[in-house]
Formats: structure tokens, sequence, C-alpha cells
């Protein structure tokens, strides 16, 4: 079997290592700037949520939501309805940092599909996201304390 995960696994950590690399200069680490894109795109979203989105514990996304909250590129606000509930928004420092984030995001999209056709980069798409919801039934199962049997 071809190690498709390795070759997963290698493209992501270089493309978050070159994302950390070019977003020091905005004061973002270690991935921070995963967690200011969900926030951006999906104002008012809670923690559990986003940690959910990112496949992190709540431990590591409280951890990232709060340094930004201290560098100022997100605010919690309480819910009118819940005030245990707190909603995670980007600042105005955040709004500003947003579209370089993306930018280099569609940028290194265009980089790696480079000599793909249309047709195949929507096929490697369809592809990696059935690989990801077979993977996301192990996580919740093994997020939840369980043990998988392999």
């Amino acid at each position: 079997m071809k190690e498709i995960l390795r070759e997963i696994g290698m493209i992501a950590r270089a493309l978050d290592s070159i994302s950390n690399i070019e977003f020091k200069e905005f004061d973002l680490t270690k991935g921070q700037y995963l967690y200011l894109v969900r926030i951006c795109e999906k104002p008012g979203i809670i923690q559990e949520k986003l940690a959910e989105m990112i496949k992190v514990d709540r431990t590591t996304a409280a951890r990232a939501i709060k340094k930004l909250e201290i560098k100022g590129f997100i605010e919690k606000k309480d819910d009118e309805h819940n005030k245990k509930i707190k909603k995670l928004y980007p600042t105005e420092k955040g709004e500003r940092v947003f579209p370089l984030i993306k930018r280099e995001n569609d940028h290194s999209n265009s980089v790696a599909l480079v000599g793909f056709s249309e047709r195949e980069a929507e096929t490697i798409f369809n592809l990696l996201q059935r690989v990801r919801k077979n993977i996301e039934k192990d996580w919740e199962f093994v997020k939840k304390g369980n043990k998988r049997n392999y």
C-alpha cells in the first residue's frame, strides 16, 4: 500500500512551516493563523466548534485562542442568551491580517496544483474529503477515550 498519509503529512508540515515563517512578521506563530482564519470566516464561533474544525483537543485550542486574544487578534464576547458561552470575534487587527493569510493560502493552493487540470484538482479535493471523513470517525472515537484495534 502506498504511504498516502505520509505524503499528506509532509505536505501539511511543509505548508505549516512556510506559513509560520511568513506570518512571523505579524506575530502569528505555531499555527495560530489557522484559528484566526476560522474566526474571521465564522465570527461568533465558540471555542469547542473551532477546535473541532481544526481537529485539535480543547486544551490546545484554548492555548492558541488565549495567545491570539493577548496579542489583540481576537476577542471573546458573552453570548446574549447564555453568559457561560464565550463567542470568538476578530478584532480590527485580526481583520487586517486575514486578507494576507487568505492570499497566502490561495497562493499555496495554486503552487500545489501546478500542472493539474481543473478536473484533476476537483478529483483530488473530493478524494481528500473522503479520506478526512474516514479519519474523523477514528478521531471522534479516540477523542472520547476509546482505543482503536489495529
